[in-house]
């Protein structure tokens, strides 16, 4: 017959194997949903944020430069007297659809 702490100590022993194959469950679930997670972000083609930072740093550069020679340009027309044509309004941008990739 078998007695009460018998009872009591095999459902403790099967309660913690329970949590034990939970916890490898768990541990399974995150390493397959991180796994699939890096491989949507790297089909995706997404930049890192070092490449983003080094082309934001290019594009202020070229912005500053590209200010600069305007002021110059804007000096030299001053001393030779010519005058400086009118900003021609910027054209409105046209939004451009990409072709889904279907293979």
């Amino acid at each position: 017959m078998v007695t009460r702490p018998d009872i009591a100590k095999e459902l403790t022993k099967a309660a913690h194997d329970a949590l034990g194959a939970l916890s490898g469950l768990k541990t399974e679930a995150e390493t397959f949903a991180k796994a699939k997670l890096e491989r949507l972000l790297a089909e995706m083609k997404l930049v890192t944020q070092d490449e983003f930072d080094a082309v934001r740093a290019m594009a202020a550069k070229a912005r500053a430069e590209q200010e600069a020679l305007a002021e110059r340009v804007a000096v030299l027309e001053a001393k030779l007297g010519i005058e400086a044509p009118a900003a021609k309004p910027k054209p409105a941008r046209k939004k451009t659809v990409k072709p889904d990739s279907a293979a």
